[in-house]
């Protein structure tokens, strides 16, 4: 049976408050583990932190999503030789180069695949700002040229890059339904046309939740026409720190992030389970998708 897995971010868990207090790496995965998340993103980047990490881990069942941030082809080896060692459900990679001509893309694309499929690890190209896939429209044109690219989505940063007037135009859901039909992951928060990341528990901001929940809606219904029987997708709560979040005027945020995972991780195992075959589509949502020409 297909089954969804839903990750805390690590960063996620910094709560860069005016007060000063950080929790220890022991305590935000004693929460996360307590709180009955199935994994957790962090960065494998770096030995020493990747062998506490695991460390810290172990017993918990815990799994792994391992972020890196490559900027040539060979800097992937180190993220694969960590992952080979302490393994990971896949590897999250953010593209850090910013080439403005495709061409230049491909070899880099194609270099970090042919590692991947040598190490059979699973590396999944994230959708991020400030990255090689900051833009949408370059995303898909990289797409046309590679379209069994493997993308981690998380639409967010398409959202408040392209700043879709809303309600967003069926031209405009088109383009990101072609990036779900090759989401293999998604990192999960909810944005507007001016911010990152909104406040999912303000009801104000009801209407970008809900079109978020039919764009995951309909990534997952896209994931679970094309994976195995018994595969795993992973949604990773990614609620991040500020500047990510707002903050008011003490400078802290205006909501408690870690309560809105939680409401996060509810409403997305809700919007699975509508997603298996046979179930009607999830009522509520204001409009679906057009079909593809």
């Amino acid at each position: 049976m297909q089954k969804l897995l839903i990750f805390q971010s690590l960063w996620a868990m910094e709560r860069r408050h005016t007060d000063g207090h950080e929790r220890s790496l022991d305590e935000n995965i004693a929460m996360i583990a307590e709180a009955g998340f199935d994994g957790i993103s962090a960065h494998y980047t770096n030995r020493h932190d990747v062998v506490r990490l695991n460390e810290t881990i172990r017993g918990t069942g815990l799994k792994i999503e391992g972020v890196c941030f490559p900027r040539c082809v060979e800097d992937l080896h180190l993220a694969l030789e960590l992952a080979a060692e302490f393994p990971v459900s896949h590897i999250n990679l953010q593209p850090d180069i910013r080439p403005r001509r495709i061409e230049d893309c491909l070899p880099l694309l194609d270099g970090w695949m042919r590692l991947a499929d040598d190490a059979g690890i699973p590396v999944f190209i994230e959708t991020h700002r400030d990255r090689m896939t900051t833009d949408l429209l370059f995303t898909l044109d990289l797409l046309e040229h590679r379209p069994d690219l493997p993308l981690l989505a998380d639409l967010s940063h398409f959202l408040v890059g392209r700043e879709f007037a809303f309600p967003v135009d069926d031209e405009n859901h088109v383009l990101i339904q072609r990036i779900l039909q090759n989401a293999h992951a998604f990192h999960g928060r909810v944005a507007s046309r001016e911010q990152v990341q909104i406040e999912i528990s303000f009801p104000h901001h009801r209407p970008w939740i809900d079109l978020f929940l039919e764009w995951w809606g309909y990534g997952f219904r896209n994931w679970r026409s094309r994976a195995g029987e018994d595969e795993e997708l992973v949604f990773t709560c990614e609620l991040g720190p500020k500047p990510y979040s707002i903050t008011g005027r003490d400078g802290n945020d205006t909501t408690d992030r870690w309560a809105e995972a939680f409401l996060l991780r509810q409403m997305v195992r809700e919007l699975w389970d509508t997603t298996a075959p046979g179930c009607p589509e999830r009522p509520g949502c204001p409009r679906r998708f057009p079909k593809t020409q």
